[in-house]
Formats: structure tokens, C-alpha cells, sequence
């Protein structure tokens, strides 16, 4: 009888905000916070299309788009100010419907699976007790990495991380940056509509499935090559 390659179990790398956590629109308020305390005054719809991206990133393109001006110190200032303003309202974020199901029923399965966010781990981290998961749970923030979103570095890490070939894992994630970044680590990207972008503009981006929230993702598993533990 021949026998012929089987295909590794797929591995999953989520990222956080908006993907397993619902806090995008805490982050876009404690970025306008932020923003209107040096006097930049920016419609929350042009900071929501930039949540995902790194600090410095977004940053430097909303000075873009207003043409302001920023010294390091000052933008060091404004990222340590939304840090502040998020965690104030941090006690109002709640995971996502079927988040920690899901996470924990790829677990049972044997799924190797990670989060890599663009959050420093001084956020971030506090959504580990929300999810109910424990302190070593594999995690890659942005202080690990050299660069965040849409660099690859982040899903580059957590697949290292668990230990896969990241052209055998899939990047979950709720926004353009998630998938952009996907693509360029060389994994397939799966979309959540969970974080307020498109179906039309994440399967752009590269999504190849496109679901609500993690709840529907679970229940879906299969479309995924997720089989049971028979």
C-alpha cells in the first residue's frame, strides 16, 4: 500500500481586539481621548479604519491624513495616554460570544493555537482573565516583536511560538491590517465581522472564510479541516 504525505492539524492564530475580545470601539474612544488631549480633534470613524494597526503606525497615518505634526516624544506621549484611557475602561470589554469556547474546544481537539496582537502587553494582557485563560497561554504582543500589523512579525512569532510552519496555520482577525499581515507571513486569513469591517472588505484583504463572530466560527469548524478527536 502506498503511503502518501498527510496534512499536518491546521493551527490557529488569533488576534485579539475585536477577534476574541469585544473592545475595538474602548480602544477608538481611548484614542480620541488621547488625540483631543494635544488637540487633534479626528472623527471616531477615521480612527476606527486604523484600530489593528501598531501604535506608531496609526499614529503616523492619522498626522498624515491632517497633516499635523508630531515629535518621538509627543507620539510616545499620546500612546502611553490611550494606554491609560483604554484600561480605565477596560472593566466594560467582554469576550466575544463563543470566544472562549472556541479557544477551548481547539484545545480539546489538539489544535495548536496562539494570540499575536498589536496591543503592548500591558493591555492586552488583561484579557486573559476575561477569556478565562491562564497566564502562560501562548500570547505575542507588540513588545516582542520588531513590528507590528501589517508587518508579519506578529503571526511570524506566534506560530514559532507553538511550534508550526505558519503556511500550516490561520490567522483569525477582524480587520485589514489582520489579513494583510496574514498574507505576507504566508497564512491563510479567516475574517470575523465582529470588529466592525466588511464581509466585501476582509475577503479582499485575503479572508478565504468570513463568519460573525467566533461563535459562528465554532460551529464551523469543519469548513476549516478541524475534524474530531476520533
Amino acid at each position: 500500500m502506498t503511503h502518501f504525505p498527510q496534512a499536518p492539524t491546521p493551527a490557529f492564530l488569533f488576534d485579539l481586539d475585536g477577534t476574541l475580545i469585544d473592545s475595538v470601539y474602548q480602544h477608538v474612544i481611548a484614542w480620541r481621548q488621547a488625540l483631543s488631549g494635544m488637540g487633534i480633534d479626528l472623527s471616531v470613524w477615521r480612527i476606527h479604519r486604523r484600530i489593528g494597526m501598531s501604535g506608531g503606525l496609526f499614529v503616523s497615518a492619522l498626522l498624515r491624513e491632517t497633516g499635523l505634526k508630531l515629535t518621538q516624544e509627543q507620539i510616545d506621549e499620546l500612546q502611553n495616554t490611550h494606554a491609560d484611557a483604554y484600561t480605565e475602561q477596560v472593566r466594560s470589554v467582554r469576550p466575544l460570544p463563543g470566544a472562549s469556547e472556541l479557544l477551548a474546544e481547539l484545545s480539546s481537539r489538539g489544535v495548536p493555537w496562539a494570540i499575536a496582537t498589536s496591543g503592548y502587553a500591558r493591555t492586552a494582557r488583561l484579557a486573559l482573565g476575561m477569556l478565562g485563560l491562564p497566564e502562560d497561554t501562548p500570547m505575542v504582543t507588540r513588545d516582542l516583536v520588531r513590528r507590528a500589523k501589517p508587518d508579519p512579525d506578529l503571526f511570524l512569532a506566534g506560530a514559532a511560538l507553538v511550534g508550526v510552519d505558519p503556511a500550516h496555520a490561520m490567522v483569525v482577525g477582524d480587520s485589514v491590517w489582520d489579513l494583510l499581515a496574514a498574507r505576507r507571513a504566508g497564512a491563510l486569513g479567516i475574517g470575523l465581522l465582529s470588529g466592525g469591517y466588511g464581509r466585501d472588505e476582509l475577503e479582499r484583504a485575503g479572508a478565504f472564510r468570513v463568519y460573525s463572530d467566533p461563535a459562528d466560527m465554532l460551529g464551523r469548524l469543519d469548513e476549516l479541516g478541524v475534524r474530531g478527536t476520533e
